[in-house]
């Protein structure tokens, strides 16, 4: 570890991970703002994304695995889908040859809605992207990728999170 630090990588990680916690607070302020503009909770409004993007990228989500991208359970996910298929904001199909598998498919007003609401956003994000060549932009992807990849093995190791004590050595408050 102090070599890295000499090396100036742990100060190099430091300014990295400030900057997407920076990313990080704006990407929530604006799903924060697409649920509000879109009338729902936010947790349904990130679900109705969730679904969206996994159909976008040719992955449609099952309700499984939407609970495992939302860190809901099955019980709270299920209640999550009622809702959003009672609006018309999703369907359940059974697309699949094994009948048993449900598909998640996003209403089709609710592409149109996120196109109008973050078209304006991805025209700059276009913008400013441009003025960087190909091959960084490249780059940045395998180093994003590396990113999360590292992230899940961590967060695959540790398990899921189990509640604190407030005070480790008695288990009761001050």
């Amino acid at each position: 570890m102090e070599e890295a630090m000499r090396d100036g990588v742990a100060e190099r990680r430091e300014r990295l991970m400030e900057s997407l916690r920076v990313y990080g607070g704006h990407y929530a302020e604006l799903s924060r703002r697409f649920a509000a503009w879109l009338g729902l909770h936010s947790t349904d409004a990130t679900a109705v994304l969730e679904i969206a993007a996994a159909e976008e990228r040719g992955t449609p989500l099952s309700p499984a695995r939407l609970s495992e991208r939302i860190s809901l359970s099955t019980g709270a996910t299920t209640a999550l889908l009622n809702r959003l298929e009672a609006a018309g904001h999703i369907t359940r199909a059974r697309e699949h040859s094994d009948r048993r598998i449900v598909t998640l498919r996003s209403g089709g007003h609710i592409q149109e809605r996120a196109d109008e609401f973050f078209g304006p956003l991805a025209h700059r994000l276009d913008a400013t992207m441009s003025h960087y060549p190909p091959q960084l932009l490249e780059q940045f992807e395998a180093f994003m990728a590396g990113l999360n990849a590292t992230m899940d093995t961590h967060l695959t190791e540790q398990g899921p999170a189990a509640p604190r004590s407030p005070h480790p050595t008695s288990g009761r408050t001050p």
